[in-house]
């Protein structure tokens, strides 16, 4: 079954989307400070066809989302639309009241979120949740929503298309999931889709799927799209054009080859050439610091293994590189290595001595050595304490600081990554996302610590944050002469700061080495499928790569 177009693009391929001078303010509330209002899009204009995608980029708090939802007239936390028109389908969606919004939500415009686990209810099935918002609008009654909906999946490569939508949502994967929400948007048949970092959490691997997906999806209904993200290499997949946002203005506005190849901005060409990391690859020493032997680790009291032999060292003043897709038990291994997870099987040996298998059995000195780094930051510090605070209590519960002395060190830690003392009594909400990671690598650094288990502390970052993040980790490695376990499934980071490396997949080990070794052919299949599913920044590349896996399919 092909899914139809909407009628309104029968009638007109012309101009779709029209923002004029959006200006968009927030109210912020501040634990230290009064309530101040804050301008978070300046004077913003585009122009958008049917059919076509434009792709909105840029760093944290660029305003790239609160852009996004201006065709739906929405603004999230507090944020309201202040000046500016949006006109939508030669009407102007802000001057026709809430019953006018909701009859465009939904309807003409439909919203994927970086997050479908989060949007969708855990207790209804998928195929309820896809055709609601079809049915609510009239669009066709419910064997057709569902007709519609099954053609939808076969489109977007989901298994058993026929009887997915029977599932609940946690009984699929993120990327089948994602896949999903991105049906539900299609399944009412809207003139635009704003796509909102719908691949920033997914693996190499899946991600490919799930983008070649999308495009294929907007190619053959003719939807019009705003595609949002801070990666450039996947928005020159699917974009015909891009935008460049800072600090709610833009920066500049171009074909995507044009910003791509040749971009004009200083910004912009900065954004093009992150990670330009320079790490020459270390020689291992004699003695590892950290030796994972043959462990074996499950959960539901054995019943479901997920390591499997997993042996690995790391070495002093070195960064091993853990990559594998989602499942593959990257995280797990860290948690097996803190002792929230204990072993079934091997051993872990650190700092010449046996580790503990749980946590509560380790001594002081285990746990101050051996400290970790969250993904997300956020969720990582107490939202009401304030940076003295955070920072401050390692160096209170392992070397008994207090007052004076305390402070000192805490200014002397903020100084170490890039902050300042000026920081020292903010609280979480007060700063940036790479300023909280940045804390939380600050407190991890109070302990002084030999080892530092970094978890994809840089997958939610744009990418200039992430490679100041990057610098300052192996900045600080040089200066305290602190190893790194640094799991992620972003193989640019992987190139430019592992020593060594360990590739994961179903919970074993399948390649491991030092980064020259494990990055120089010939591959095995999986490595060789992690390495060409890295998006690249070029025009293009996502269909030479679709077409080489299909070549290889084919051939086997």
């Amino acid at each position: 079954m092909t899914v139809k177009a909407t009628s309104k693009l029968r009638r007109d391929n012309g101009l779709l989307l029209d923002i004029r001078n959006l200006k968009v303010q927030a109210v912020v509330y501040s634990p230290s400070e009064k309530p101040r209002e804050v301008t978070i899009v300046d004077g913003v204009s585009l122009q958008l066809k049917r059919g076509k995608v434009l792709g909105l980029i840029g760093e944290s708090g660029a305003g790239k989302s609160t852009v996004g939802l201006s065709p739906m007239g929405y603004g999230r936390g507090g944020v309201r639309i202040t000046g500016g028109e949006v006109f939508l389908n030669g009407r102007d969606i802000l001057k026709g009241g809430v019953r006018e919004l909701r009859r465009v939500r939904g309807s003409e415009v439909c919203y994927v979120a970086q997050s479908a686990a989060a949007a969708f209810n855990p207790a209804h099935r998928l195929m309820e949740q896809v055709v609601e918002a079809a049915l609510l609008h009239g669009v066709g009654t419910r064997a057709e929503a569902e007709k519609r909906a099954q053609a939808l999946f076969t489109k977007l490569r989901l298994p058993d298309p026929k009887s997915i939508g029977c599932r609940y949502p946690h009984q699929v994967s993120g990327g089948q999931l994602q896949r999903v929400m991105t049906a539900m948007a299609l399944c009412s048949e809207p003139d635009l889709i704003v796509f909102d970092e719908p691949t920033t959490a997914l693996d190499v691997t899946t991600q490919i799927d799930v983008l070649a997906a999308i495009k294929d999806a907007i190619r053959d209904t003719g939807v019009a799209a705003l595609y949002i993200t801070h990666d450039l290499a996947v928005v020159a997949q699917v974009s015909d054009e891009i935008m460049v946002l800072r600090d709610g203005k833009m920066v500049e506005h171009g074909e995507t080859r044009q910003i791509i190849e040749a971009p004009r901005m200083d910004y912009t060409k900065a954004l093009v050439s992150v990670r330009s990391i320079e790490h020459e690859e270390k020689e291992p020493t004699p003695k590892p610091l950290l030796s994972v032997r043959n462990v074996t680790a499950a959960y539901g009291g054995g019943a479901v293994k997920v390591l499997q032999d997993v042996s690995v060292e790391v070495h002093p003043g070195q960064t091993l590189a853990v990559v594998g897709e989602s499942g593959s038990g990257k995280s797990t291994l860290a948690r097996v290595i803190t002792g929230l997870l204990p072993p079934i099987a091997g051993n872990i040996t650190f700092a010449g001595r046996p580790l503990a298998p749980k946590l509560p059995h380790r001594s002081k000195d285990d746990l101050r050595e051996l400290q970790m780094i969250y993904q997300m930051a956020d969720v990582a510090m107490n939202p009401r304490q304030t940076v003295r605070t955070i920072v401050g209590r390692p160096l209170e519960f392992y070397f008994g600081m207090r007052g004076r002395e305390r402070d000192a060190r805490v200014a002397e830690l903020l100084d170490e990554i890039e902050m300042g003392k000026g920081f020292i009594d903010r609280y979480p909400a007060e700063l940036s996302g790479g300023q909280k990671q940045r804390v939380c690598i600050a407190r991890a650094l109070a302990a002084r610590p030999k080892l530092i288990i970094c978890d994809e502390v840089t997958s939610a970052l744009d990418p200039l944050v992430a490679d100041g993040i990057l610098k300052l980790l192996l900045r600080l490695q040089k200066i305290e002469d602190v190893a790194l376990l640094f799991i992620t499934h972003d193989l640019a980071t992987v190139k430019a700061i592992a020593d060594s490396i360990a590739v994961m997949y179903r919970g074993e080990v399948v390649r491991y080495g030092s980064k020259t070794q494990v990055l120089t052919p010939p591959f095995d299949a999986y490595t060789d499928l992690l390495l060409s599913s890295a998006p690249e920044m070029e025009v293009g590349w996502l269909e030479h790569a679709i077409h080489g896996r299909r070549m290889e399919s084919a051939g086997n």
